[in-house]
């Protein structure tokens, strides 16, 4: 088990701030939005440690997952991951499954806060129970494909289970983006809200299911990702791999 006072302020670009049981995630960088790095010690093994101590605390009832300002993640940083080979990859391979699988063994509901653009990891946020959007927030897979990366760090899996086969498979080649309200119509945005009251209407959510039984919350997150988890466990580290070779044969190694 975790003790909140343990890791509360471990982290670099997570904030983490909890009230009530609710706990609230924010991403940033020096306090504004964040951008993304695989280096050593960066956003990409510190998300997935920080979800692995949340799954552990059992005075977590409710998790809240949003950015800092306008953007929720749109950059990413790829000076600090230095030298590319199999031992830098086998790193990022393994802080890749932490990151999705870390989340998913949360087992208490999470609300999504989208503040603004999610370019980069929007599967994160999609993951969620309920996806709560700003009107301004846009969904985009911009860090693999467009680049020449292979899209397989689970959003080719979680991708496909939203929008279908061949829209998923638009989406992740192409890097378009689907905006809030297309989001919502599209099943996989609950709510759209006004731009400064996202957060606002995340924390009001999180207060109505605080008030549940928490078993009852607990075993229902449980049952509900299952079949994500399962279908994660199947195909995540493979496309992992296949990234992995990717990245590797454009460094001619």
């Amino acid at each position: 088990m975790a003790d909140f006072p343990t890791y509360a302020d471990r982290f670099r670009f997570v904030e983490l701030k909890r009230e009530d049981g609710i706990l609230e995630v924010r991403i940033h960088n020096e306090g504004g939005p964040a951008i993304w790095t695989a280096g050593i010690g960066g956003i990409h093994a510190e998300l997935g440690d920080a979800f692995y101590e949340i799954a552990r605390d059992p005075g977590t009832h409710v998790v809240v997952l949003t950015g800092t300002g306008d953007t929720f993640l749109t950059e990413v940083d790829t000076a600090g991951v230095g030298a590319m080979d199999s031992q830098t990859w086998f790193r990022i391979f393994k802080e890749g499954k932490d990151l999705i699988q870390n989340l998913l063994d949360i087992e208490v509901p999470v609300i999504g806060a989208v503040n603004g653009p999610a370019w980069v990891h929007a599967e994160l946020l999609t993951l969620s129970d309920i996806v709560v959007a700003s009107e301004r927030a846009t969904f985009a897979d911009k860090a693999h494909a467009p680049g020449g990366v292979v899209p397989g760090d689970g959003v080719h899996v979680w991708w496909e289970m939203l929008l279908g086969p061949n829209r998923a498979r638009h989406f992740l080649f192409t890097g378009s983006e689907i905006g809030a309200a297309e989001g919502q119509r599209l099943g996989f945005v609950a709510e759209v809200t006004p731009h400064d009251k996202t957060l606002e209407r995340a924390w009001e959510i999180a207060h109505e299911l605080r008030s549940k039984p928490p078993l009852m919350l607990r075993y229902s997150r449980s049952a509900m990702t299952q079949n994500i988890k399962r279908r994660m466990l199947d195909d995540l580290g493979f496309g992992l791999m296949l990234e992995g070779m990717g990245v590797l044969s454009l460094m001619g190694r």
